[in-house]
């Protein structure tokens, strides 16, 4: 495993695999409050998750929490991208894009046999990153919980 990456783009934003730069609160706050996928998830599961995951922080110039992602990984066959966003004051601008990129050209994610998201509502900016619906989609199972986090 590599050391941790960080990147910075000419406006001043940065990205970090570091998970102790994490805002963990901010993360936490705004999965449990705002997105779809993980409505009151406990902050305990969201540091769990972090802890046991290769994390994206996305920071503003100034160093705050702009956005995260994270993939879940064995680093040597499989990848699951979940939890991507980017906090409101910082969109339209292309981030999205760029971390989704970035974490696309993470060593440790190179030469997988497959790299598999769930999206509502975001499927054409993972559709230009290689992204498709699935070949064979009878050949997936799950175990679906429908209100984990009680």
């Amino acid at each position: 495993m590599p050391d941790f990456i960080t990147e910075t783009r000419p406006d001043g934003y940065f990205l970090s695999t570091d998970p102790a730069r994490l805002d963990v609160a901010a993360v936490h706050r705004w999965l449990s409050e705002e997105s779809y996928w993980a409505r009151h998830i406990p902050r305990a599961t969201v540091e769990r998750a972090i802890a046991h995951s290769l994390n994206f922080g996305l920071y503003a110039p100034d160093g705050s929490q702009a956005g995260f992602c994270r993939v879940v990984t064995d680093r040597a066959t499989f990848a699951w991208l979940c939890d991507v966003f980017v906090l409101p004051a910082h969109r339209g601008q292309g981030l999205s894009k760029w971390l989704v990129s970035r974490m696309q050209a993470h060593p440790d994610l190179q030469n997988l046999r497959r790299h598999l998201l769930a999206t509502y509502d975001a499927h054409t900016l993972y559709q230009r990153f290689g992204y498709e619906a699935l070949d064979r989609p009878d050949r997936w199972l799950e175990i679906k919980q429908a209100n984990p986090y009680g």
